[in-house]
């Protein structure tokens, strides 16, 4: 911070003419530490794909100094500029772009009542509802928006309080693709203000319901993969691999397998097809299951209570979870098929579940819900 200060002084000095434009701390002070978030060979490439800084100033900067005389460099570049909060989250906006798997992505899912389907998007009655809807309710908030080809429409909002400035250090973030009911969250540790952003966005879409999907992962790009039906699963079109060929490839492979070991791979390699498809898996890094039952006894032995519920947590984790689960039959560490449950993820678009045992049910049966 002493670095900082000093920064801060120069530039004081530097732009202590009168009428001179003289930058926000808080605004130089966050560009200085999206700056130092990049490494040093992107800072460049993301200050052009910001566009605010004019072409000749990005040339003449110095990108192979170390990173703090960079990032201050930067700053005075900005305050030449004038930049404004405005500028500032918009390239916070680019830097979370590039760097979105940092964060953890949770799907809500909009509805709108039967007759109303017929809605024509306007990105700019968009954001003018959602403005005005956010600052209708709370008037220390910062909104920012940012088209990308994909049409998916980037938000960042920082969130103040009546009296206090937003701030800009826990914004939430939201993507949503105009041509599908899907949102995509990223908010910080307060989620008190989740149900002002949710009202905004049925206000601004004219959605009528909004919902939380228990469909949660830092790859965005695999929620929408699995959202808008791109991966290749057992009710999608894909080719599997014909069983000839396949037989010719597992004797290449290995020609001294017998016969029965040869159509136990076979059996487990169809069913695995079956289950996840040919192609590669989205990328999940967390399931849960959370189960609530109560336990089948004996009254007179009086050892369990089968009146108060049992509750207990299940949670598989992995770098690339899909992938691993795809692996464990065979390798010869799990049966197969594997249990529904591991393998209805993306049909089911969720990977936190809620068990729980049928009313009236004597048997142990525990469907997922």
């Amino acid at each position: 911070m002493v670095a900082a200060e000093k920064g801060h002084r120069s530039r004081r000095r530097r732009s202590g003419h009168a009428g001179a434009f003289v930058m926000d701390e808080t605004v130089a002070e966050y560009i200085r530490r999206t700056v130092l978030k990049m490494t040093r060979s992107e800072v460049v490439q993301m200050l052009t794909a910001w566009g605010f800084l004019p072409e000749t100033q990005l040339q003449a900067l110095n990108a192979h100094q170390i990173k703090e005389n960079l990032s201050q460099d930067v700053v005075q570049l900005c305050e030449e500029n004038c930049a404004t909060i405005k500028h500032a989250a918009e390239l916070d906006i680019i830097y979370n772009y590039t760097y979105r798997d940092k964060r953890l992505w949770t799907v809500y899912q909009m509805t709108r009542e039967e007759g109303d389907e017929n809605y024509y998007f306007d990105l700019a009655d968009f954001k003018k509802k959602f403005k005005r809807s956010l600052q209708s309710t709370l008037k220390n908030v910062t909104i920012s928006f940012k088209e990308y080809q994909d049409n998916a429409i980037w938000i960042r909002i920082a969130w103040g309080t009546l009296y206090g400035r937003p701030n800009q250090y826990k914004p939430t973030f939201v993507v949503y693709h105009s041509q599908t009911p899907y949102v995509f969250l990223s908010t910080s540790r307060i989620r008190s203000n989740v149900p002002l952003l949710c009202q905004a966005l049925l206000v601004a879409t004219s959605y009528n319901y909004i919902n939380e999907m228990d469909l949660r992962s830092r790859c965005l790009d695999s929620l929408k993969e699995i959202l808008f039906k791109r991966c290749s699963q057992n009710f999608q079109t894909h080719h599997l691999q014909p069983l000839q060929e396949k037989n010719m490839t597992m004797e290449r492979v290995d020609p001294r397998i017998i016969r029965e070991d040869k159509n136990e791979k076979e059996r487990i390699w169809r069913t695995n097809q079956e289950a996840f498809g040919s192609g590669p898996q989205p990328k999940l890094e967390v399931a849960e299951y959370k189960l609530d039952t109560v336990f089948r006894s004996e009254p007179e032995k009086g050892i369990l209570n089968d009146k108060e519920p049992f509750r207990c947590v299940i949670k598989f984790s992995s770098p690339h979870l899909l992938e691993a689960l795809k692996s464990l039959a065979p390798c010869g560490m799990a049966d197969a098929p594997l249990s529904p449950l591991l393998t209805c993820i993306t049909q089911k678009t969720r990977n936190y579940f809620k068990i729980r045992e049928k009313k009236g049910a004597h048997s142990q049966s525990l469907p997922a819900h």
